[in-house]
């Protein structure tokens, strides 16, 4: 794979000069049309050491407007990113659309480090491997450009540059806070990068193997692909994306689906006063001691909660976060996406709230939005809502692998009991704000709603997620399920018989594991 990096080309000096200006006017140009056509672009930059990774980068930030470019090295883990899942770091550099990133080894670096060093094996670098594929494949289909440089050189030419680098004490080869000395194996860290390549080079994100014996070749080249990637980009449409595959979960189609998920819960159950005055004060006090015991423990809580409009999401919240210290939990209401939210992949407000070890967050509302408001309100289009379920379940997924307790709740209420909670709080002065235009408009698409919900949990009610689905008409009876459910959980998982924990490590996860595992 790497012999075409091993030829020996070159550029003279002079020649180097005429490109070069031309090339800096062209990728300026391209900026700009970036900015219009609100393309994301991000820039993988990795490779062999010594072979001029930073000298490039610096290029490139000399070639184009910094104002739309950024930087990202990704050394040493700090503490908050320890605590979250591996994702997390990445999530926050992605850039918003029309400006570009670069990511110095980006989501390959760790589990290239961990295979070289023998921390995992083959089959669980592949796993990974498996991962970055979705993860690029779900940043190109909602827009995204993905740029993947890998610099090579041949083992004299590293050897002879290392040499070099050694005696300048001025070079930036230096001054790293860590050199990881792949160099002093050569052959076995360019068996890692083949495999890892020959697995990630799709026709959607494809390697560049770069030669990079000679600077001036190497930084042209740079250019000129990453001019013609975004140019092509710009010209042509996203990619076509495969029809939807065969239900697997043999479901009916939602819109002609007449029994649901829904119609199975029993919504004339009640509690009565004095049961619910007595089990609410004990689970509150139960509570309490959960939430401090995964505070020592290390574990972070996400809690979310989906329902019906007056459903009681907002008294279950209510419940949970008098019985939590207001120091270790978080509530997230989630409205319309902000400006800076909708320049960003749908899932980045809700990476960027992950907590850190220890703490609570409570999503009211949340990426569920996808596949509910969005879906039946057209703000999001068909292939947009339909891949969304895998990729939730992915994210999931990565938030319970790195130790997090995940529950989630859906409350149900009655159309009848709806429209009487709707009439109580337009006739309640104190209670009048609760109540929109925008409500009264979303009942009037109850059975599209039912339909949608219905589809969200027998397709994202997986094993290490869960839905709980609360019978809400008695708003007593709602509270203590859920208060109930959530302590049942905790309990479980603090004890460490959390079945849905992966305890498996995944090539380049080199995040804090929870204590006792």
């Amino acid at each position: 794979m790497f012999e075409a990096t091993k030829v020996g080309r070159s550029v003279s000096k002079e020649e180097f000069k005429q490109q070069r200006d031309e090339l800096r006017t062209q990728l300026l140009d391209a900026q700009r049309q970036l900015r219009e056509t609100r393309i994301p672009v991000v820039v993988i930059v990795a490779g062999v050491e010594a072979a001029g990774k930073g000298e490039v980068v610096n290029r490139l930030n000399e070639w184009l407007d910094s104002r739309g470019l950024q930087t990202f090295a990704f050394w040493n883990l700090s503490d908050e990113e320890r605590e979250r899942p591996r994702y997390w770091r990445f999530w926050r550099t992605l850039p918003a659309r029309g400006e570009l990133a670069v990511l110095f080894g980006g989501w390959y670096q760790a589990p290239i480090e961990h295979r070289f060093k023998g921390l995992c094996d083959d089959a669980a670098l592949d796993a990974e491997l498996n991962r970055i594929v979705n993860f690029e494949r779900m940043l190109i289909q909602d827009g995204a450009l993905v740029v993947k440089f890998w610099f090579h050189l041949s083992e004299r030419d590293q050897r002879r540059r290392l040499k070099e680098l050694s005696r300048d004490d001025r070079s930036r080869w230096k001054m790293l806070p860590e050199k990881a000395h792949f160099s002093e194996h050569y052959q076995l860290f360019e068996h890692v990068a083949e495999r890892v390549i020959r697995h990630t080079d799709l026709g959607i994100a494809p390697w560049y193997l770069i030669e990079a014996t000679d600077s001036r070749y190497r930084d042209l080249t740079v250019g000129k692909t990453l001019l013609q990637a975004i140019r092509a980009r710009i010209q042509q449409p996203l990619p076509m994306e495969p029809a939807p595959a065969a239900d697997a979960l043999n479901l009916p189609d939602s819109s002609s689906a007449q029994i649901t998920l829904l119609d199975q819960l029993d919504l004339t159950r009640t509690l009565e006063h004095d049961e619910y005055q007595t089990a609410l004060k004990r689970l509150q006090a139960e509570l309490n001691e959960l939430a401090w015991t995964a505070y020592k423990q290390r574990r972070s809580m996400v809690l979310v909660f989906e329902g019906a409009d007056a459903g009681g999401k907002g008294g279950a919240i209510r419940r949970i976060t008098a019985a939590v210290d207001a120091r270790l939990y978080r509530a997230i209401p989630v409205a319309a996406p902000t400006d800076e939210e909708k320049a960003h992949h749908y899932l980045w407000r809700f990476w960027r709230h992950i907590p850190r070890a220890g703490q609570m967050i409570i999503y009211d509302r949340s990426w569920y939005g996808r596949v509910l408001v969005e879906r039946v309100e057209g703000f999001a289009n068909d292939a947009e809502w339909r891949r969304a379920y895998n990729e939730i379940n992915e994210f999931e997924e990565q938030l319970v692998e790195h130790g997090a307790i995940l529950l989630k709740f859906w409350l149900q209420v009655s159309e009848d009991e709806q429209l009487r909670r709707f009439e109580d709080r337009a006739q309640t002065p104190y209670k009048q704000y609760k109540i929109t235009a925008e409500d009264w408009r979303n009942r009037e698409k109850w059975p599209q709603y039912k339909a949608a919900v219905n589809e969200m949990v027998a397709r994202t009610s997986t094993e290490h997620a869960p839905w709980s689905l609360v019978e809400g008409n008695d708003k007593p009876f709602a509270r203590i399920k859920v208060l109930q459910t959530l302590c049942n959980r905790l309990r479980v998982a603090l004890n460490g018989e959390d079945q849905f924990r992966s305890l498996t490590n995944r090539c380049g996860d080199e995040g804090m594991k929870p204590a006792g595992g």
